[in-house]
């Protein structure tokens, strides 16, 4: 890995690192005495029943079911109201904060609370990459955080997270949100804890070597891969269909979940239940993983998107069109119900395998196995295993039995399989995940889209996500589905316009699109203090470079902590403030 940080970048991003490339902040990040430890409690709650096995039991009085796409559901709608409280007070502080010339934060949202639909709606994107989307989405969430140590000095913007409705996450970027809610919604610094042997992100050891010898997760190679291999067993014991993605899953779950033997108990529904996030203090986390009709091995743009969210798992396309209660998935539903005779099954929904579902590039990640230091015995077990199941047509995620069963039959191509497959969720070319925060139900005013795509020859990005998305949104008539996204340039042009070397407004004039659409902020990886270009595929990084990316980006949602564009805290500020202002009839600020 050591010979990709000193590649030589496109001419582009050569000539962004001869402007920005500046010196550590004064205050850098201190990942020993920024989070106290309570703050790495356990947050999403052990609660399956049977360990990662899924179980069937009673159901309650009121039978889950399957409901039409036709708005939100009861519950996300509930919890708005809270969350909205909590996001007015801090989207004060940060305004004030910025200083925006002729605007009175506290006075514009004083004379509009009445109405809060009228006030801003924030959603934050982190794209897929592998560990370095992980990272470098790492750097922004703390850069947006107001916990993290000096991140509301000048120049910074701590407060966002804190302002924020939802926050989406796929493949590496669905890691980060994963973890960041499993583990106590904690901070970036809690995480990392440099001074502490039992931090969570040990990412030394590769995920195909298991955890080091430190901290709640002692195992060797052996052990490992012992405890994974026992765990999916017995998923595929109780008659649940065992794909590449439960191995995966449980690996990662490893490496992201502050837990005994990766916590194979904790389930992603279990959010929904814990004070923190029921009360709305916190954003929602979203994942989103693309479907796979049957016979399909390519991906393309139009292909049925899914999203994961701590009360439902469905999509709002026009196809499948219908959510199933993300805490009873694994139960036989049919035609949107779950006949009287049947039980309801609990602990299907595991974190690790939600996370694994949506960043499911296998087949690419085997190649690395050869490269590790297990020994060859377990490298010709593994080997064995996930080769059999790839030559299965296995190399996906399985949802068996398929909640959709038998469901809108007429438009969706998996209505009538047993088993919906799920890929990763940037493999239809979208790696940011804005399908969720763009659907018309959700009213978000402005996305905060963090891109740590690898696009280019050298690990860049260049649009192609915003393009896709775009792209998209023109089909009206079919699958876009009164989605609307504002235009974005082809790749050369946006490569030719140095797009994708600084933060880029895409939708600042609601007047150029066909209906309502959120302004997106778009913030591409890029080189500050690190060439943080590393590959999609790198299976390790020692304390040092995990730090370094994160560090770098850092730099990249500030912009060097204001010092490459002293504006920049300012036009963040109009930025999530533009819609409300148009809302309103207010006259923008100077």
């Amino acid at each position: 890995m050591k010979s990709l940080l000193t590649i030589v970048v496109s001419l582009t991003a050569a000539a962004l690192s001869e402007g920005s490339i500046v010196l550590p902040r004064e205050d850098s990040i201190n990942t020993d005495a920024a989070i106290p430890l309570v703050s790495l409690q356990k947050r999403a709650l052990p609660n399956a029943p049977n360990g990662y096995t899924p179980e069937p039991g009673d159901c309650p009085s009121d039978r889950p079911a399957i409901r039409s796409a036709t708005g939100l559901s009861p519950n996300e709608t509930l919890w708005l109201e809270a969350r909205r409280n909590q996001t007015l007070p801090a989207m004060v502080s940060l305004l004030t904060r910025m200083n925006i010339t002729g605007f009175d934060a506290e006075k514009y949202f004083t004379q509009h609370i009445s109405n809060d639909s009228n006030l801003p709606n924030i959603a934050l994107a982190v794209s897929g990459g592998g560990y370095r989307a992980c990272l470098n989405g790492a750097g922004a969430f703390q850069a947006f955080d107001s916990r993290e140590e000096n991140s509301t000095a000048p120049g910074h913007l701590g407060g966002l997270v804190q302002s924020a409705t939802y926050f989406a996450g796929l493949s590496g970027g669905g890691w980060l949100v994963g973890s960041i809610f499993t583990n106590n919604f904690t901070t970036i610094s809690g995480l990392l804890n440099n001074g502490n042997s039992s931090s969570v992100w040990q990412f030394g050891n590769s995920i195909f070597e298991g955890p080091a010898e430190a901290g709640l997760q002692i195992f060797d190679s052996a052990e490992y891969y012992s405890t994974i291999y026992d765990d999916v067993s017995a998923k595929s014991d109780h008659g649940f269909n065992a794909s590449i993605t439960d191995f995966w899953g449980r690996a990662l779950s490893f490496q992201l979940v502050n837990a005994s033997d990766g916590g194979p108990q904790y389930t992603f529904s279990s959010i929904a239940l814990e004070d923190n996030f029921a009360s709305g203090n916190t954003p929602m986390p979203i994942l989103v993983a693309d479907g796979r009709a049957p016979g399909e091995t390519l991906i393309s743009t139009n292909t049925t998107i899914y999203e994961f969210n701590p009360f439902e798992f469905g999509t709002f396309d026009p196809t499948t069109y219908g959510f199933a209660p993300l805490e009873y998935l694994g139960s036989n539903f049919s035609d949107g119900v779950l006949p009287d005779h049947d039980q309801c099954v609990r602990g299907f929904d595991n974190v690790g395998f939600v996370m694994g579902t949506s960043s499911s590039l296998f087949n690419q990640f085997l190649l690395q196995i050869n490269s590790t230091s297990i020994s060859s015995a377990f490298k010709n077990v593994l080997t064995s295993i996930l080769t059999g199941l790839g030559n299965d047509n296995d190399d996906i995620a399985e949802y068996h039995p398929n909640p959709f069963y038998d469901y809108h039959n007429d438009t969706s191509t998996n209505a009538r399989v047993n088993t919906l497959t799920l890929v990763d969720g940037g493999e239809d070319l979208q790696n940011i995940p804005l399908h969720p925060l763009i659907q018309p139900y959700r009213h978000v005013d402005v996305i905060f889209a963090v891109d740590s795509s690898a696009d280019t020859t050298f690990n860049w990005p260049n649009g192609t996500s915003l393009v896709a998305t775009y792209e998209r949104s023109l089909n009206q008539s079919g699958i876009a589905n009164g989605t609307v996204f504002p235009s974005i340039p082809d790749q050369n042009t946006f490569v030719n316009l140095g797009l994708n070397t600084h933060p880029t407004f895409f939708g600042c004039n609601s007047g150029n699109v066909t209906g309502p659409s959120p302004l997106i902020v778009y913030i591409p990886n890029s080189p500050y203090v690190f060439y943080s270009n590393v590959s999609t595929f790198d299976p390790s990084y020692n304390n040092s470079e995990r730090n370094a990316i994160v560090e770098n980006g850092y730099y990249v949602a500030t912009m060097a902590n204001g010092t490459t564009d002293a504006q920049w805290g300012m036009c963040v500020g109009c930025a999530m403030l533009s819609r409300s202002l148009e809302r309103t009839a207010t006259t923008v600020p100077d």
